[in-house]
C-alpha cells in the first residue's frame, strides 16, 4: 500500500513533532515521496501481518502480508526522523531500532509485543542493491544542513564492556543494573520486590500470589526447618532472606554487590523485627571465609551474572561452603544455544541491561556442576513462568510512566521496557528458558530426601 498523503490512515503526528529533518521530508514530498512509498512498501510486503508506519510529515499507510485485511493494526511505528527511515530501507541491524526507540526517534503507538515481532524479519527485510543505490543517491542529493546539524537527544548509557568478570568488573556491572533506583523498581514489582522468575500455581494468580508461591517453593525444597543455616547468593533487597527467618526460623545470611539492595535489605530486616535471625552484607562470592559454613545455600538469579568461565569457581565456592549433609539450589537462566555467541540478542542485553550477563544451556550447566561434585537429585523447568511474570512486569512498569520518569529519564523507561517485553517472547518462543536445580555433595554422606517430590507442595 502507498501512503495516503491526503487522508492519512493511522492519522498524522502533530508539526511540532518534525524534528530537524523537516526541510528534508518537505522537499521530499514535494518532488518524489511515491518513489519513498514504493520503497518501503517493497521493504515491508513480505512482514508476516501488518503494520502502520507513520512518517515524520504525518503521511501514513498499512504493509504486511495482512494489509489488505485489517483496517487498523494492532500497532504502529511512528517516525520520528528522516535518519530512523534511512536506517530501515538501508540497513538492518534492529540495535540501531532499538538506540531509536530509545532517543524518541520511533514511537511504538499499540502493541509493544506485536512490534517486536518485526524484529525477526529485520535480517530477511532487504531491498535489492539497484534500489538501495538509488535511493542513497536520492538521499546524498538532498541532505540539508538542517539534517547535518540534527540537536542530540537523549540515549541510554552503554554500558562498560566485561571482559574478565574480575571482582571490579562484576561490583561495576551490578552496580549500572541494580543501583537505578529502588524506588523505580519499587513501581513494578510486587511488594516484597522480588526481581526473578515468580511460581504462577494458577493462570489467574497475582504476581504478588506467584512470587510468595516461589519463596515456598524454594524453601520447601531446601527442607528449611528452624537452626537450618541459609546462604542466600545474590539476595536482592532481601526477599528470600526474610521469608525464609520469618516462616520456616532459619539464620539466613545474603550477600549482594549492590549498595542499594543491601542498604535497603537490611532496613527491612530491621522494620521487621528479624535481626537475629536475618543479616544482609555487601560482599562477592569469591570472598566469602573458609570458616564459614551452611546447611542450605539457594541462588537466585545470579548466576547470569558469575561468567562461563568462572562457572567452575563459582560452584567449587559453593562446594566449599555447604555442609556435608547440605542442600544447594540454583535458580537461574539458560539459552538455548551453548557459550555466549556474539548475536543481536546479546550485544543488546551486554550493553544496556546486564554488562556482565552470560548464558549456557542447562546441559552444560549440569556438567560444571557434576564436575564440582555435586549430585543433581531435582531439576525443574519454569520457563513459562518467566513468560508470564515479565508479562506482569511490563504491564505494572507501563502504567508506572510518569511516576518511573521520577527516578529515571525517558531513555531509560524505554531500556526496561523492551528489554523485558523482549525478554518474555524469548521465553515464549524456547529461546529461553528457567530451571530450578537441586543439588547435593555427591557421596554417601547426601541428606535422607523423600522418596517422591510430594513434599515439596504439602
Amino acid at each position: 500500500m502507498s501512503f495516503n498523503l491526503e487522508s492519512p490512515a493511522v492519522g498524522a503526528l502533530p508539526g511540532t513533532l518534525l524534528g530537524p529533518d523537516q526541510a528534508f521530508w518537505r522537499s521530499v514530498r514535494a518532488g518524489d515521496i511515491d518513489h519513498w512509498a514504493q520503497s518501503l512498501g517493497k521493504l515491508l510486503a513480505t512482514f508476516d501481518g501488518a503494520l502502520a508506519l507513520r512518517l515524520p510529515d504525518g503521511s501514513a499507510g498499512i504493509f504486511g502480508r495482512l494489509a489488505h485485511s485489517v483496517t487498523k493494526p494492532t500497532f504502529t511505528l511512528c517516525l520520528r526522523h528522516a535518519s530512523v527511515a534511512r536506517e530501515l530501507l538501508l540497513g538492518r541491524d534492529p540495535l540501531r531500532f532499538a538506540e531509536a526507540y530509545f532517543r524518541g526517534d520511533i514511537e511504538v503507538d499499540g502493541d509493544l509485543f506485536a512490534a517486536l515481532s518485526l524484529k525477526d524479519h529485520l535480517h530477511s527485510l532487504l531491498l535489492p542493491l539497484r534500489d538501495r543505490l538509488a535511493l542513497l543517491l536520492r538521499l546524498l542529493g538532498r541532505m540539508t544542513p538542517a539534517l547535518r546539524s540534527a540537536s542530540e537527544r537523549s540515549a541510554p548509557v552503554h554500558a562498560a564492556d566485561v571482559k574478565l568478570h574480575s571482582r571490579q568488573e562484576n561490583r561495576e556491572a551490578i552496580s549500572f543494573h541494580y543501583d537505578v533506583s529502588n524506588e523505580f523498581y519499587g513501581l513494578w514489582l510486587d511488594q516484597d520486590m522480588v526481581y526473578s522468575c515468580a511460581y504462577f500455581e494458577t493462570p489467574d494468580a497475582s504476581l504478588e500470589q506467584a512470587q510468595q508461591a516461589k519463596l515456598l517453593h524454594i524453601c520447601r525444597k531446601l527442607q528449611l526447618a528452624p537452626g537450618h543455616t541459609l546462604l542466600d547468593i545474590g539476595c536482592g533487597w532481601g526477599s528470600l532472606v526474610l521469608h525464609a527467618a520469618r516462616h520456616f526460623g532459619v539464620r539466613a545470611h545474603g550477600i549482594t554487590l549492590s549498595e542499594r539492595q543491601c542498604q535497603l535489605a537490611r532496613e527491612r530486616i530491621r522494620q521487621a523485627g528479624l535481626e537475629h535471625l536475618a543479616s544482609v552484607e555487601l560482599r562477592d562470592y569469591r570472598d566469602m571465609p573458609d570458616d564459614q559454613s551452611y546447611d542450605k545455600i539457594a541462588s537466585v538469579g545470579m548466576f547470569e551474572h558469575v561468567g562461563l568461565k568462572n562457572l567452575p569457581l563459582y560452584f567449587d565456592t559453593v562446594q566449599r561452603l555447604l555442609k556435608p549433609h547440605g542442600l544447594f539450589l540454583n535458580h537461574g537462566i539458560t539459552h538455548e544455544e551453548e557459550g555466549w555467541s556474539e548475536a543481536i540478542s546479546s550485544r543488546f542485553i551486554n550493553r544496556y541491561v546486564f554488562p556482565d550477563g552470560e548464558l549456557d544451556t542447562i546441559s552444560n550447566i549440569g556438567r560444571v556442576m557434576e564436575r564440582a561434585k555435586f549430585e543433581i537429585v531435582d531439576v525443574e523447568a519454569l520457563r513459562p513462568h518467566y513468560a508470564r511474570t515479565l508479562r506482569h512486569w511490563v504491564g505494572r512498569l507501563e502504567q508506572q510512566h510518569d511516576q518511573a520518569l521520577q527516578h529515571v529519564n525517558e531513555a531509560t523507561f524505554r531500556v526496561w521496557r523492551l528489554y523485558m517485553a523482549g525478554c518474555a517472547m524469548e521465553f515464549e518462543s524456547g529461546e529461553l528458558g528457567v530451571y530450578q536445580i537441586l543439588a547435593a555433595r555427591r557421596g554417601a554422606n547426601n541428606p535422607a530426601l523423600p522418596l517422591t517430590r510430594r513434599y515439596m507442595y504439602v
